[in-house]
């Protein structure tokens, strides 16, 4: 009678089970990164999202679908080994997914679970002892799986290489953008607002003309409906100027978008005796159109209040 070759030793097992899982844990661990540090209205989000669901999938269907078909993994092929009942029969689906899971014991033992099969007669981990089963050495299935271990691994490498570079790339690029919008709006917006809000009563058609082609399509018809208010009150010469900006972090700035806070101050009217300074405190959404800022939308935070001109 034939004696049975012994089951595989301990550093077989943790080289068969290092082929199974780091590829793809690499995999995995890398688009879950890089999809939780990707820009949130960003297209790669979906992408590494999309990647580390079906990294997972295709773990699940290596360790537990391809072994009830096929007997093997692609670790336990290369070594030559396969999980089988106590009695050499095949495991099923449901029996495997029960010793993945009990996997979780052999870990939180402190990995005692996991070094068992170090002292054990039948080199069994806790995992195998609950659902009684043991890995034991098999005829390899081709002469050609030390090929195919190693394209499955220089894909993983290739892919991780990738998907890093893609992702450091979209979100350096993301990021420089949102650092220029913000040195463009600090720089750009309290001019764009004192442009938007003076005017001249010599030329006030032209000025509110250049006002209006300052803001977006949508505001636009907001701001077309002040001027002619003013315009019918008989508005007097207006003019600004920012004392004081800050782009706000809420909302967060993106390279088309940005929130400030300016601070005005200016007069009313060119009559020394009837010259009126002003003061207001204003909120303005910026929106980048056609590749310039415009005004998408201006709030009053603090109304104009007029003093007038000293010694008058």
């Amino acid at each position: 009678m034939l004696q049975q070759p012994p089951n595989p030793s301990w550093p077989a097992r943790a080289l068969s089970l290092g082929v199974d899982i780091l590829p793809g844990a690499g995999v995995a661990t890398t688009t879950a990164f890089l999809a939780l540090t990707a820009p949130t209205d960003g297209w790669t989000r979906w992408l590494f999202t999309t990647l580390f669901g079906l990294t997972l999938c295709v773990l699940m269907v290596h360790r537990l679908v391809l072994p009830s078909l096929t007997g093997w993994t692609l670790g336990r092929a290369l070594i030559g080994m396969a999980v089988q009942g106590r009695t050499g029969e095949p495991v099923g689906i449901l029996r495997l997914t029960a010793r993945e899971l009990a996997h979780l014991l052999d870990t939180l033992s402190f990995f005692v679970g996991w070094l068992w099969p170090l002292w054990d007669r039948r080199r069994r981990t806790f995992a195998d002892l609950l659902v009684r089963t043991e890995v034991r050495r098999v005829e390899r299935p081709s002469r050609d799986i030390h090929r195919l271990v190693g394209g499955v691994l220089m894909g993983a490498t290739v892919l991780c290489a990738g998907t890093a570079s893609l992702g450091y790339v979209t979100t350096y690029a993301h990021e420089r953008a949102v650092s220029q919008a913000k040195a463009q709006i600090a720089e750009q917006g309290p001019r764009i607002v004192e442009q938007m809000l003076s005017y001249s009563a010599e030329s006030i058609q032209q000025d509110f003309a250049r006002a209006q082609a300052l803001t977006t399509d949508g505001y636009r018809p907001q701001l077309i409906a002040q001027q002619r208010a003013a315009q019918d009150a008989g508005a007097a010469s207006n003019e600004y100027w920012a004392v004081s900006s800050a782009v706000l972090p809420v909302p967060p700035v993106t390279p088309d978008e940005a929130t400030m806070l300016v601070a005005l101050q200016g007069q009313r009217g060119t009559d020394p005796k009837d010259l009126k300074f002003i003061t207001a405190t204003v909120r303005v959404d910026f929106r980048k159109a056609d590749g310039q800022w415009r005004v998408g939308n201006l709030t009053v935070l603090k109304k104009p209040h007029m003093n007038q001109a000293a010694g008058q």
